[in-house]
């Protein structure tokens, strides 16, 4: 079986994907596919070909996954764990990181995939309010289009048993997405840069009015590792100008997460000494406006995953266009894939 060894790894980022979306943890996705190629290779003598390839690698990281979701904690956003907060309070004590999900990088904004699309925050989020062996059925027939047959084949299960896990899967999702997080959604991708580049120039002059033009009226800000979010352009200003006015003067270097245009944001240092690493916003779009702002503070693990300067020089321009320029949007990090 010395072919179908040598075909395995084309299947890595594809599976990156894959299990991403399981886990809802770009770094317990890795090691899930590392895992997956370790078994895989031990095991390639006993492939008989009876199923594709690809299907039997599918089959090896879904139990890999179901291993590690059994004994783990579902992951969230903080919107999905408590009622928003008002924008003037502050933010209280970080949770520890395994509670979040936790931003992938890669996925084109300009190509407005179904992947983008199936890839997005609050997608990845709504999944892991499936049981596990439902996410994964879901995840094969919806998004990367497995036949019942091969799901079936996958799981060692029956079509009729796949059919009916699907259809609950997709009514629990249902429950817990709103209407303009379809996949079927495709974002204008001229109009969302625009207004991703609009946003960084605002932000970073801190201009509130001309934030409050952009965002959605019930636009949400969350701030993972912490539980507090907000919704709403009054409380998001009364954040900005009250617990996190120290982010006036920022400077924001974007990026790609998640399908969507992303930034790393910087705040100023003492006097004459740079920009510090502060958050890795990923901003969410439906329509002509901004509809979320989810502000990832561990740099110092997220920054070199999505290949952000350590720190900006005190010689660097003012100009976030000027960054945005010297920054293409995609970081050259391998997208996870479909």
């Amino acid at each position: 079986m010395r072919d179908a060894g040598d075909g395995l790894e084309e299947y890595r980022g594809e599976l990156t994907g894959y299990c991403y979306r399981m886990l809802g943890s770009y770094a317990e996705a890795e090691d899930a596919v590392q895992e997956t190629m370790v078994r895989a290779w031990r095991n390639v003598e006993r492939f008989e070909g009876r199923s594709s390839l690809r299907s039997w690698v599918y089959r090896i990281a879904t139990n890999v996954c179901l291993d590690a979701l059994a004994a783990g904690r579902r992951r969230a956003l903080p919107m999905d764990l408590s009622e928003p907060a008002p924008g003037a309070s502050p933010p209280g004590a970080p949770e520890e990181a395994a509670l979040w999900i936790e931003p992938c990088p890669g996925g084109d904004p300009e190509a407005a995939t179904a992947a983008g699309e199936s890839v997005r925050l609050a997608f990845v989020a709504a999944l892991q309010h499936l049981p596990p062996r439902q996410r994964a059925t879901l995840i094969l027939r919806d998004v990367l289009t497995f036949s019942a047959r091969e799901v079936a084949e996958l799981h060692g299960s029956t079509v009729a048993s796949v059919n009916s896990a699907l259809q609950r899967a997709r009514a629990t999702l249902a429950a817990h997405r709103g209407p303009a997080d379809d996949l079927g959604t495709r974002p204008s991708d001229s109009v969302h840069g625009m207004l991703a580049e609009r946003y960084a120039r605002a932000f970073s002059r801190y201009d509130m009015e001309e934030l409050n033009m952009l965002l959605h009226v019930d636009a949400t800000l969350c701030l993972p590792p912490y539980a507090k979010w907000m919704r709403g352009v009054r409380d998001i200003q009364a954040w900005l100008t009250g617990p996190a006015l120290g982010c006036r003067g920022s400077r924001l270097i974007p990026t790609t997460a998640n399908g969507t245009h992303a930034f790393g944001q910087y705040r100023p240092g003492p006097a004459g000494t740079g920009y510090e690493p502060w958050a890795l916003q990923v901003i969410e779009f439906s329509g002509d406006r901004i509809t979320g702002i989810n502000a990832f503070r561990d740099t110092e693990r997220l920054f070199p995953l999505f290949n952000l300067p350590a720190r900006i020089e005190p010689d660097a321009s003012a100009d976030t266009g000027a960054l945005a320029r010297a920054t293409p949007w995609a970081n050259g990090t391998p997208s996870p894939g479909t």
